[in-house]
């Protein structure tokens, strides 16, 4: 029988890991996937600031609990994945979105800088893939196999900067993250993994109040067709679309979350 839309939406039962999960678009992502139903466990770097964000998804009713790790990190991830699996049990989505920025000139971005935006955008982003599908998505307890895997890429992956903005190792990395989308969802499909990216535009943030400032809050508006910024409900619908069963059919793909900025001739 075919199922209802509020079916399809349901994560009851479900298990989410969401890395950079205690602030931000990681903790609207959460909320989203716990009002759904799913268990979660977030990740960040900082132990207080996962105590905070777990006890108001709790207060809000939703199971949630806190590993303390660095993505950019083998050991972290390894940890982060094996107290996940031991304290939740089988992971069913993971939302890789924790993230490094860096800005600078070009021809003086310091090569430490593009190491640190690299290790953690792109090397964090296929160690933690590759760590949760050894261990649980291909491997589960219940003998089938598969998952879902949300990938935080930016509308910066997609092309040049605007006048003002200087993050080459940024914008290379999320164009990376598209392409790390791509393929893995060719490779791992037929394994039963749909791996998916998200794109976001200009959100109002921590990592993003100095560039807000540099660039004008205003102008940033002005620029967008709907004349606005991200706000704290506008992921919540593609990051269930994708980890739910209404998107089961859907992999290999990006979603710009931006205003239409995208859409825009050299926007």
């Amino acid at each position: 029988m075919t199922r209802s839309v509020q079916q399809l939406f349901d994560l009851t039962g479900k298990t989410a890991l969401v890395t950079g999960g205690s602030r931000g678009l990681g903790l609207q992502m959460a909320f989203a996937l716990g009002e759904a139903g799913a268990k979660l466990m977030l990740s960040s770097r900082k132990a207080a600031d996962l105590e905070e964000a777990v006890a108001a998804l709790q207060a809000a009713g939703i199971d949630a609990r806190w590993v303390a790790a660095d993505c950019a990190d083998p050991a972290d991830i390894t940890h982060l994945v094996d107290e996940t699996l031991q304290r939740m049990g089988d992971i069913d989505i993971l939302v890789n979105n924790a993230g490094a920025s860096w800005g600078a000139p070009a021809e003086i971005h310091p090569l430490e800088a593009w190491d640190k935006v690299m290790n953690l955008n792109v090397r964090g982003y296929f160690v933690l893939s590759q760590q949760v599908a050894q261990k649980s998505m291909l491997k589960r307890q219940d003998g089938r196999s598969g998952g879902r895997i949300i990938n935080i890429a930016s509308i910066a992956g997609l092309g040049g900067n605007p006048p003002g903005m200087q993050t080459i190792a940024y914008n290379t990395s999320k164009a990376a993250v598209i392409n790390f989308t791509r393929t893995l969802a060719g490779e791992w499909g037929p394994r039963g993994i749909n791996v998916n990216a998200i794109c976001p535009g200009f959100f109002p943030s921590k990592m993003t109040k100095g560039l807000l400032a540099q660039l004008g809050e205003d102008n940033l508006k002005a620029h967008a067709p709907l004349r606005r910024l991200g706000d704290d409900e506008d992921l919540k619908g593609i990051t269930l679309l994708y980890a739910s069963d209404a998107g089961k059919h859907i992999t290999g793909q990006w979603m710009a979350v931006d205003g239409g900025v995208s859409a825009l001739v050299g926007g």
